[in-house]
């Protein structure tokens, strides 16, 4: 599988597994940091909105788009070197959002950090098997799992508190900056004890389909997000059909390059696998509702509740810490017990707690506590919890073993771009609902408050599709579908890019 590991009795493997999680951690905090100091860049940067759109979703579609290119890359030049150079690539990149000078460079630098985060995420696993024996994997699987957790409790405290404290008058730009010495730190150590490693075989990149699928989803995501600020044109409608004829393009061309070299992006045979082809479907859908709510939350709290970073990261900690507990019961105890019926509990109670919240929302108005929020955080984040965690298993349970290389690549892909689609449609869903009670003489906090409401809506409508969905996946997913013990007969690192779609 790889040109060279590093021995099992060499503490060496310790310090590299450090260094990749270190930048694992920094990928997951820099999600949700910026989240929390949304409203505070509108203000002080004067983004717009659809700018302040694009500033997510840009991160989103970017390492959408290059998370399996990433992987492939780290298969033919060496894992190492494409990690050092991911991590190069998002230092610099964080260097440039934390100067940008204006929006425009702030939404450009942000592309450029996705992009590099694509280079840098799925060597991080790759690494780890070709460093570590197959018997000491699940330890450091699990202590993934601990940093995923951590990363989610801390990423929106720390933006808070970053924000809040002004440090140096630089308002928001801490939260980029902050990134600089770690990404430093790890490009030295990671240069020193990271072993370099290489796919035997290693597939050839398919640059067609990388350009066709992110041609099609800016074509899709770009009208989505300036439509109403635009007026919503005709060339945005025929923008968004087109996109459809590209991505049908791409389905036409992945089928020849797969019958000319067989190394094509997608691998379109695993859609025949049932189960498979639902999770996709689950998958994806979630990203959008997931797209929704996180932006759609921050800003209801900061903009139109009035309060501080401080006080709605603080707001969010319940939330985290229910999805972390959630998850580990769920994929401990009750998924082995319950099997599929433990994720579509987890779509109910999630949808429960979105209702839950509409309902506290209307009813406390302006004047709702974060103590208030609680109740309904904790009963979505439980739902989440037992989603999140058991999902890719159940999708790859079906899934030839030959092929969950490629399978667990593609999940973590449609996640993004699903998520990237939720942050476009956030312009239809919540802005366009504060445009119409602004423009009918609402207040500005109401105003908030209504196209909150609104937007949860959706995000309930989109739990229910996916409870529907869900009948299509296993009753009980296999267990050997994580493939950790035997990663040569799983396609060599592709499947190392499995827990970026539980994170």
């Amino acid at each position: 599988m790889t040109q060279e590991t590093t021995p099992v009795g060499d503490k060496r493997r310790w310090f590299a597994l450090a260094i990749v999680m270190t930048a694992a951690f920094m990928d997951l905090v820099d999600v949700t940091i910026v989240n929390i100091a949304i409203p505070s860049i509108q203000q002080n940067a004067g983004a717009t909105e659809s700018q302040i759109q694009w500033i997510t979703a840009g991160y989103a579609l970017a390492f959408a788009a290059g998370l399996i290119t990433g992987g492939r890359l780290g298969d033919i030049h060496g894992r190492k070197r494409l990690f050092l150079i991911g991590i190069g690539g998002f230092t610099i990149a964080s260097a440039l959002c934390g100067f940008a000078a204006n929006p425009e460079m702030l939404v450009a630098s942000r592309i450029l950090q996705g992009g590099m985060a694509a280079l840098m995420v799925p060597q991080v696993l790759s690494i780890v098997h070709a460093t570590f024996p197959a018997h000491e994997r699940g330890k450091v699987f699990g202590l993934f799992g601990a940093v995923v957790g951590l990363g989610a409790v801390s990423g929106p405290l720390l933006g808070a508190l970053l924000t809040e404290w002004n440090l140096f008058g630089l308002e928001w730009r801490p939260i980029f900056l902050i990134n600089l010495p770690v990404g430093i730190a790890g490009l030295i150590l990671g240069s020193r004890y990271i072993t370099e490693s290489k796919a035997a075989k290693a597939p050839k990149l398919d640059l067609v389909g990388v350009a066709l699928v992110t041609l099609g989803l800016l074509m899709l995501l770009y009208p989505l997000t300036r439509g109403r600020e635009l007026g919503w044109p005709l060339w945005g409608y025929l923008s968004m059909a087109g996109a459809l004829v590209v991505l049908a393009a791409l389905v036409a061309f992945e089928k020849r390059k797969t019958v000319r070299d067989g190394s094509p992006l997608v691998e379109l045979s695993l859609f025949k696998v049932k189960s498979f082809a639902a999770g996709i479907a689950v998958q994806t859908v979630f990203g959008v509702g997931l797209g929704i709510f996180f932006l759609v939350w921050t800003l209801y709290m900061q903009m139109g509740l009035g309060w501080s970073p401080l006080k709605a990261g603080l707001t969010g900690v319940p939330f985290s810490l229910a999805v972390s507990t959630a998850a580990g019961l769920s994929v401990q105890k009750l998924v082995p017990r319950f099997g599929r019926k433990v994720l579509q509990s987890g779509a109910l109670v999630l949808g429960l707690g979105v209702l839950l919240y509409m309902w506290e929302s209307e009813r406390y108005g302006l004047g709702i506590a974060p103590w208030q929020m609680a109740l309904p955080l904790v009963v979505m984040g439980v739902g989440m919890g037992l989603i999140v965690a058991p999902l890719t298993d159940a999708i790859l349970s079906e899934v030839p073993r030959e092929h969950a290389g490629s399978a667990s690549g593609l999940i973590n892909t449609v996640q993004q771009m699903g998520n990237a689609l939720g942050l476009g449609l956030v312009s239809v869903v919540f802005f366009g609902v504060l445009d119409d009670r602004l423009g009918a003489g609402t207040a500005v906090g109401p105003a908030f408050v209504d196209a909150f409401q609104h937007a949860l809506g959706w995000v309930a409508a989109v739990m229910g599709v996916i409870f529907l969905l869900m009948f299509a996946l296993p009753r009980r997913p296999a267990q050997h579908v994580e493939g950790a013990s035997e990663p040569e007969q799983v396609g060599d690192a592709d499947e190392t890019r499995e827990p970026v779609a539980v994170a």
